[in-house]
């Protein structure tokens, strides 16, 4: 018997909020606030220029980044996430997409001037997280910018997920490819340790 592929639990999960039985857990009906806090600070000019929006969930995070002028795509491997996203923001110029995270479409490799990661490779175990990580480090374009948002965790520190928080190495691991780190805080939000690290590629 077959294992199960590491992302099929994303589907059942929407799936189950889409008819009630379920609650997707980080949906807040807006963008995450440590996304949103990044964007406030940096104001990125996206005009002229490609965002990506990893595992984008109801798009809420999409939606934030496309305003900034961004030409933005936004991808779930949750078909369910990417209609419903689609049916939340009626009208938006985002190009919602079904995708892998962990067998991307090939166009995408050094596509992208801002790669948005929140949330999404902590929620997957370790293999494959560290392809995940790379395939994330790989859609950055050169002069581009990568943003992670993550829980956090020390080296050692049990964790029983999904979700598993992050470790300073899994995000160092991120800084591959001519990525190179910008910033990286370690920080408290709302009782929980999180990263926020913002990678340039040379």
């Amino acid at each position: 018997m077959s294992e199960e592929h590491p992302t099929a639990w994303f589907e059942r999960l929407y799936a189950d909020a889409e008819r009630g039985a379920a609650v997707v857990p980080w949906d807040r009906g807006g963008p995450n606030p440590r996304v949103a806090a990044w964007v406030g600070a940096r104001r990125p000019n996206g005009r002229g220029r490609r965002a990506l929006v990893v595992g984008a969930g109801f798009g809420d995070d999409a939606e934030l980044v496309a305003g900034l002028g961004f030409e933005t795509a936004a991808f779930d491997v949750a078909p369910t996430a990417v209609a419903a996203a689609r049916a939340r923001h009626p009208g938006s110029e985002v190009r919602y997409v079904v995708a892998d995270l962990l067998d991307p479409p090939s166009e995408w490799r050094a596509a992208f001037d801002l790669v948005v990661e929140s949330l999404t490779v902590q929620a997957l175990p370790d293999p494959p997280r560290p392809q995940a990580i790379a395939n994330v480090a790989a859609m950055v374009a050169p002069g581009g910018t990568l943003l992670v948002i993550a829980a956090a965790r020390d080296a050692g520190q049990p964790a029983n997920g999904p979700p598993w928080p992050l470790t300073r190495a899994d995000i160092d691991a991120f800084a591959v490819g001519g990525l190179e780190p910008v910033r990286v805080e370690d920080f408290r939000d709302a009782g929980i340790r999180w990263w926020r690290a913002e990678l340039r590629r040379r």
